[in-house]
């Protein structure tokens, strides 16, 4: 649990203004926190909250949070291998409790070689935490938020973005890593402006295939040896 703190202690000023802007935007507060007990994925509740405002359609908020959290899939896929042996309702819990902040943690985790076989103690304590962490910041701006001065100027917009960095950083350790994070990061501003966030599935595909493409021509340089020839076939 040590391990989510910090990243924790970044999440709670995004649950209080979450529930503040919720409250302020005609939401009440079963609505509001039906959206973080049910839905529990903060940035595709910002922008459900922003849609219902302006008062969108319900297909297209949908389709919106949809794109949004297209990444869970990329997350997922990274963990599978470390959760095959557990129970059907189990893994179900995990995919619901799973957040960047967990996914971080977590990941970073498993790439140090730890026994997968209790992993999924050590998810479900991080998990939890940031689930109980944001329904109470989610209660408390909805609640109290009213009486806290400038809550829509707190700078999120550039607190976000931060969190993020602090979250890839840790795994910028090779090639196949820079290389994705780079492409998918050129691909999503080139790509900012498309409609209904499917710049963020382009980039996340672009990355995703920059990295692999590293991983495999480096993979292939290995098993050449100074005079061109492949090692596996030198006998």
């Amino acid at each position: 649990m040590r391990d989510t703190i910090p990243l924790i202690i970044g999440a709670i000023p995004f649950g209080i203004i979450f529930g503040t802007l919720s409250i302020k935007s005609g939401l009440t507060l079963g609505h509001t926190m039906a959206l973080s007990l049910v839905v529990f994925a903060g940035s595709a509740q910002f922008i459900a909250l922003g849609l219902i405002a302006a008062g969108t359609s319900w297909q297209i908020i949908l389709l919106t949070t949809f794109v949004v959290n297209l990444r869970h899939l990329l997350y997922s896929a990274t963990l599978a291998p470390g959760v095959r042996h557990l129970s059907g309702p189990l893994k179900a819990a995990m995919a619901f409790w799973l957040t960047d902040e967990t996914f971080a943690v977590v990941a970073a985790r498993y790439a140090h070689g730890n026994d997968t076989r209790t992993l999924h103690f050590y998810y479900l304590g991080s998990a939890i935490l940031m689930y109980v962490n944001w329904a109470l910041c989610t209660l408390t701006g909805a609640m109290f938020g009213n009486l806290i001065p400038g809550t829509a100027e707190w700078g999120l917009d550039f607190a976000m973005p931060v969190t993020f960095i602090g979250m890839l950083v840790p795994y910028l350790r090779n090639l196949p890593m820079i290389s994705a994070s780079v492409v998918a990061g050129a691909v999503a501003l080139l790509s900012y402006g498309l409609p209904n966030k499917i710049g963020l599935v382009l980039a996340a595909s672009a990355g995703i295939a920059a990295g692999y493409g590293m991983h495999l021509l480096l993979g292939r340089r290995s098993n050449i040896d100074r005079w061109g020839r492949d090692r596996r076939s030198v006998v």
